[in-house]
């Protein structure tokens, strides 16, 4: 019985220090979905902290599932879109939960200039889940864009798991 509390109180001691986003040198890596309008896709995103409420970083997403009626006439470059990144990361401002960090920056893709808006939150050390919100601010095409052009070229959400590196 004596063994049994101990582990309790261990795993207990490890939930508690587990943390959102640790500031300089920190490491993050995640892997989701991507939703959006006629299309799901796989989003994978790598964030380095750089003090101790900035990180910069790397996302990249690709639209597996489209719309039955935009299926034919998009093309495989189309589908695909990565973004360097910079966020600040506001988890110890708010101080919500030390597991808890709100993240809002800028994004530079292939498609458009951005902003993201995303959450996280850690169950344990290195395990977590998060959501972002992405909108394009400014768009390098400003024709009409086709179906295909649309495509990370709107409001997206990303949800998945984060790992802390």
């Amino acid at each position: 019985m004596q063994k049994f509390i101990l582990l309790v109180t261990v795993l207990s001691a490890s939930l508690l220090n587990a943390q959102a986003f640790k500031g300089n040198g920190d490491n993050k890596f995640q892997v989701g979905t991507s939703l959006q309008n006629n299309a799901t896709g796989i989003n994978v995103s790598y964030d380095f902290g750089i003090g101790q409420n900035m990180s910069i970083g790397i996302s990249s997403s690709y639209a597996l599932g489209l719309n039955k009626d935009i299926e034919s006439v998009v093309d495989v470059n189309d589908r695909f879109d990565v973004k360097a990144r910079f966020s600040a990361n506001l988890g110890n401002v708010i101080n919500v939960d030390d597991n808890f960090d709100v993240y809002p920056g800028l994004s530079l893709s292939l498609k458009n200039f951005g902003g993201h808006l995303g959450m996280r939150y850690f169950f344990s050390e290195g395990f977590g889940v998060y959501t972002e919100f992405n909108v394009p601010l400014a768009k390098y095409n400003t024709d009409v864009l086709d179906a295909g052009e649309k495509l990370f070229n709107q409001f997206t959400v990303n949800l998945g798991v984060s790992f802390d590196l």
